[in-house]
C-alpha cells in the first residue's frame, strides 16, 4: 500500500521530532527539525504541520518533553493555547491521564499512533465502499493523504474516481497538498478556485463531495476549513450527497460551541511575501466555519 508523504507526515527521532514542511509544497520535499514543545506550538502556530500531523506533533511533544524532563502539564497548556478551534484538549487530557496511569507514557503513546494510523487506513477502506465506479469528487482543503488512500481502495475494488479540488483560500491546501498527493499517484484531479463551486455542481458535474473535519461536536456538526459550510449547503441545494472524515467527536455538544480560530489578517493580504491588497485595508480570517449535521449525508468515523 502506497501512502502519501502527507498521510503521516511526523516521526519522533531520537532527541527532535522531524517534520514535513507542509508550507513548502509543492516546489520542495523539506523536513524541519524542532527539539522541545515551544518549537512544536510555533509549529502548530505558523501551519508548518496541520490536520493529522497537528495529532502527531502532540504526541511525540509529549514523548521529547517525558525525556527531556519537563513538567508535562506545562507542556499541555502551551499546546492548547495554540489553535482553538482543534480539540487539542480532548488530547492533552488523554496524554496526562496516561501520564498518571502509572503505565509507561512512550507504550500508551505509541500504542494510541499505531490505532490512529489503522483506523485511518479503514476510514479510507470505508469512504471507498460508498463510491461507485466513475464518481467524481470535489474536495475542500487537505485531509493528511486520505484522498490518494480512497481512491487507491477504490481502485482495487474496481472502480475508478476523479476528483475536483478547491484551491482553499488562502493558503492553497487545496492546490499546493491535495492536487499534489493526488498526482504523484496518478490520479485525475482538476483544480477549481473556491468560488466556482456552485457553477461546477449546476452543470452536473460532481457526484459526491467528501471533506474531512478539525472538530466533531457530540451532535453532529463539524468545523472543517472555512468555505466548507458553503459547499455543505450548495451540495444539499443540487442533492449532491456530502460526507465527511471525521476525527473523534469531543465533549462540546454542538457547533455553537466550537470556538473559531481567527487568524492573523496579514495571512489574507501577504502571500509568500508578495502583497496582494493594500498595505492598510483590514482584513478578517476566520480559519474555520461550522456545518450544521443536518447538511452531512454521512459521517465517516475515526474509530479509536
Amino acid at each position: 500500500m502506497k501512502l502519501s508523504p502527507l498521510f503521516w507526515p511526523i516521526e519522533l527521532n531520537g532527541s527532535f521530532i522531524r517534520i514535513l514542511d507542509e508550507t513548502r509544497l509543492p516546489q520542495k520535499l523539506v523536513y524541519i527539525k524542532v527539539k522541545d514543545y515551544r518549537q512544536a506550538c510555533r509549529a502548530i502556530k505558523e501551519m508548518k504541520t496541520r490536520a493529522v500531523g497537528q495529532v502527531l506533533l502532540v504526541m511525540y511533544t509529549f514523548m521529547l518533553s517525558r525525556r527531556q524532563k519537563i513538567d508535562l502539564t506545562k507542556v499541555a497548556e502551551a499546546i492548547n493555547a495554540t489553535r482553538p478551534t482543534l480539540a487539542f484538549k480532548v488530547l492533552t487530557d488523554m496524554v496526562l491521564g496516561w501520564a498518571k496511569s502509572g503505565r509507561p507514557l512512550e507504550e500508551s503513546i505509541t500504542g494510541f499512533l499505531k490505532a490512529l494510523k489503522a483506523a485511518r487506513i479503514q476510514q479510507a477502506r470505508d469512504m471507498a465502499a460508498l463510491l461507485k465506479d466513475g464518481d467524481v469528487i470535489l474536495t475542500h482543503c487537505n485531509v493528511s493523504g486520505s484522498m490518494p488512500l480512497i481512491a487507491e481502495f477504490a481502485r482495487k475494488e474496481g472502480k475508478k474516481v476523479s476528483f475536483y479540488v478547491t484551491e482553499t483560500r488562502p493558503y492553497l491546501q487545496g492546490s499546493r497538498l491535495t492536487a499534489w498527493e493526488l498526482m504523484r499517484q496518478k490520479i485525475p484531479v482538476t483544480i477549481i478556485t473556491d468560488n466556482m463551486v456552485a457553477y461546477l455542481l449546476s452543470l452536473g458535474k460532481v457526484n459526491k463531495v467528501v471533506v474531512g473535519a478539525d472538530h466533531l461536536a457530540q451532535n453532529g456538526d463539524i468545523a472543517n476549513k472555512i468555505g466548507t459550510y458553503q459547499i455543505a449547503v450548495v451540495a444539499r441545494y443540487f442533492r449532491v450527497p456530502f460526507y465527511v472524515l471525521c476525527p473523534p467527536p469531543s465533549k462540546l455538544k454542538s457547533g455553537k460551541e466550537i470556538r473559531i480560530e481567527i487568524r492573523p489578517e496579514n495571512e489574507l493580504k501577504v502571500y509568500q511575501g508578495l502583497l496582494l491588497a493594500p498595505k492598510e485595508v483590514k482584513a478578517y480570517y476566520p480559519a474555520f466555519d461550522v456545518t450544521p449535521a443536518e447538511l452531512i449525508t454521512r459521517h465517516v468515523y475515526l474509530g479509536v
